[in-house]
């Protein structure tokens, strides 16, 4: 579906050397690649060639061009996610953004510049949200998905879609999947909810993450719960005693299910459907195992 011209500039603008270097910031800029700056007589650990933390944020679409797929038919290489144009893009990591409107055969661009020279970028966008220079967190929302043929955006996208591909400092396209595994340090924080008992944003990404994985989820890992998570929900929970419909409105036995779950990692109050905080705290202990990161 994404059909890139190699010569194209879908790869988005390399940052410009710099001329005019003084001999202070050629110094200091060779203390950094060491991995320590010294200031005074003591010695900063330097972060300038740490990997980025990477997670997929897209697990949950299809995927309907491979990387090798892209490489045989003459692009620089990606991976589409098939998706709905309109669909929020979380950031795969954190950064600072850099749009680029109507980007060859790219279309609308998002790229997201890591600290350590690495970049990540979004083709085919419908909408920018952020301005240039907006620093993001990872799973920070930065667009939202297009590639309708022919829409605004949509560069030479023959279908809606997603592509995603990273760049390394050396300014080769790399395959952000193979990335992600080589560099196992990325993935979803730990939700906070299993020491406040206040559910938000990440626990609810952990949520949908596990669901996933295990239960048939395939919407967005966004945070934000509608029905197709709470049907997912509800089917998880038929090994917790949960017996009534997969309908995705949580309800007092959807709940009282959860509890049971929760009574395995800590929780030890009534089985009574209404979640409180130490309800929220047993089930985000179990959230926050590794496995669903």
């Amino acid at each position: 579906m994404d059909h890139e011209n190699p010569s194209g500039c879908c790869g988005g603008p390399s940052a410009p050397p710099q001329a005019g270097l003084s001999r202070r910031t050629l110094l200091r800029g060779a203390a950094l690649t060491t991995g320590a700056l010294t200031v005074g007589v003591v010695a900063l650990p330097g972060a300038a060639h740490a990997a980025p933390a990477i997670y997929n944020p897209f697990a949950g679409y299809p995927i309907t061009g491979t990387w090798e797929e892209h490489l045989a038919r003459g692009s620089l290489g990606g991976i589409d996610f098939g998706m709905g144009v309109g669909t929020n893009l979380p950031a795969c990591g954190a950064g600072t953004i850099q749009n680029i409107p109507n980007n060859g055969t790219g279309g609308h661009t998002v790229t997201i510049h890591h600290s350590d020279g690495y970049r990540s970028q979004y083709l085919h966008l419908s909408q920018f949200l952020l301005s240039d220079g907006t620093a993001v967190a990872a799973g920070t929302v930065v667009g939202r998905s297009g590639g309708a043929a022919g829409a605004p955006g949509s560069g030479n996208s023959t279908g809606p879609h997603l592509h995603w591909h990273m760049i390394n400092p050396s300014g080769v396209r790399i395959n952000p999947l193979t990335y992600v595994g080589q560099n196992p340090g990325g993935g979803l924080p730990k939700t906070t909810t299993e020491q406040d008992g206040i559910p938000g944003p990440i626990c609810y990404k952990r949520m949908q993450n596990w669901l996933r994985i295990t239960s048939g989820y395939l919407g967005p890992i966004d945070g934000v719960p509608g029905v197709n998570t709470y049907a997912a929900l509800q089917r998880a929970m038929r090994g917790y005693g949960y017996t009534g419909p997969i309908d995705g409105v949580p309800g007092v036995n959807t709940w009282k299910a959860v509890q049971r779950l929760a009574s395995g990692w800590g929780y030890t109050g009534p089985v009574d459907g209404v979640m409180g905080p130490n309800s929220w705290r047993g089930f985000a202990r179990f959230l926050n195992q590794d496995q669903w990161d």
